[in-house]
């Protein structure tokens, strides 16, 4: 366990970094003009939630790694004056609270990341912000359920090995190829859901995967990795990849795994992004009873090779 125990620092996470740089291409062209965070997941953009968790696992201060054509993002974590008294006037609280909900939720702080070089790039834009501090690192398509605490987990974690911790999940052997896969070991003791990551592969083929633990977008992160990443060559896809510097971490032992089975979803995929909506509507309880009512219709009428009749009845049956 010796190996496991070098930190760069033990200080306390306090930091979220969220690379919101991407180009959406598998949105297009809803996302031609429209940042793919700020698709609607319900009522809220994706990136609102992951901020929210960021916020209940009680880290305040949030960098945002954007692009160009992103400014629609910074917006939407800023205060709308004219919104905002508009609403007050017609005393509207319920909607002014939810205008004015993301400018409060953190500190939240905006860089751009110039060229897209990839995720270890826009991690690497995040070093002077974040400075000698370890610091977590939360992708903008993976939504974690609110119900679950993983980040929070994560941190615990970080705290009782230092170095750095990435989340992981099993997936299927056919989806290995689409995550960094690791290669794990026990760590001992009686935490089932830990282990020490003794190596890293990006997206490996299926027959040469490591495991069939996926690295999910949830990090925390030893400042030593700017470092690294520093001195990190493109990688695949010509990119700068965070996954090859953990794996340069990862042979020092300074790398640890928290196993997550809880609910997660995946808003970069078109069909889990509808998965994704269709359960969160379900769960909401101003939504959920009316909705799942046309549900059931609309898939009876499917079934029935009747899908017209969703639009009548289904809502009569709710």
């Amino acid at each position: 366990m010796t190996a496991m125990s070098t930190p760069h620092t033990t200080a306390r996470v306090r930091k979220a970094v969220v690379p919101a740089a991407g180009l959406g291409t598998r949105f297009l062209p809803a996302t031609k003009a429209t940042p793919k965070e700020m698709l609607p997941v319900v009522d809220k953009p994706a990136i609102q939630y992951v901020v929210e968790e960021a916020a209940a696992a009680g880290l305040d201060d949030v960098l945002m790694v954007t692009g160009r054509h992103k400014r629609a993002i910074e917006d939407h974590f800023d205060h709308a004056f004219e919104l905002e008294q508009a609403l007050a006037a017609k005393g509207d609280t319920v909607r002014l609270d939810a205008v004015r909900d993301p400018a409060r939720l953190a500190d939240i702080h905006h860089i751009r990341q110039g060229d897209p070089l990839g995720l270890g790039h826009a991690v690497l834009c995040a070093r002077q912000h974040v400075g000698d501090q370890p610091f977590a690192v939360l992708l903008g398509d993976d939504l974690i359920d609110p119900r679950e605490t993983l980040l929070s987990r994560m941190l615990d974690v970080r705290d009782r090995y230092a170095g750095s911790v990435v989340a992981l999940m099993e997936v299927p052997p056919e989806q290995v190829h689409l995550y960094g896969c690791a290669a794990v070991a026990p760590c001992g003791g009686d935490e089932g859901d830990v282990v020490r990551v003794t190596g890293l592969v990006e997206k490996p083929d299926r027959a040469n995967a490591p495991s069939r633990y996926a690295v999910i977008g949830r990090y925390v992160l030893d400042p030593a990795v700017f470092d690294v990443l520093d001195r990190t060559a493109p990688g695949r896809g010509g990119e700068i990849q965070l996954t090859d510097a953990l794996a340069h971490l990862a042979a020092t032992g300074t790398v640890h795994g928290v196993i997550f089975s809880g609910r997660r979803y995946d808003t970069g995929d078109k069909a889990d992004y509808l998965r994704t909506v269709v359960r969160l509507a379900c769960e909401r309880p101003d939504l959920g009873p009316e909705f799942i009512g046309w549900l059931k219709t609309f898939v009876a009428g499917l079934e029935q090779g009747e899908p017209w009749r969703e639009g009548r009845e289904g809502r009569a049956a709710a």
